[in-house]
């Protein structure tokens, strides 16, 4: 199997912050809000995208639907 270094260095890193927690993921997440928070460095919120593209996504899907229901009942008056 190919070996690439920097993923092992990945899982190796993984592997010791989970053992240090005792593989407890809770914890693990704790110290992964802990470390962010005390980093001061900017944290990117997606959710606002997330969830603009789905109103977008919604709109679509709504002028698609009317465009369909066009298609299969044509209107009778030109």
């Amino acid at each position: 199997m190919w070996q690439n270094e920097i993923l092992d260095e990945i899982h190796k890193i993984r592997e010791e912050h989970a053992k240090i927690f005792n593989y407890d993921l809770e914890a693990m997440f704790a110290d992964w809000q802990k470390k962010e928070a005390d980093s001061n460095r900017p944290v990117v919120n997606l959710s606002a995208k997330r969830n603009s593209a789905s109103s977008a996504e919604s709109e679509r899907s709504k002028n698609i639907k009317g465009i369909t229901e066009d298609a299969r009942y044509p209107s009778t008056q030109r």
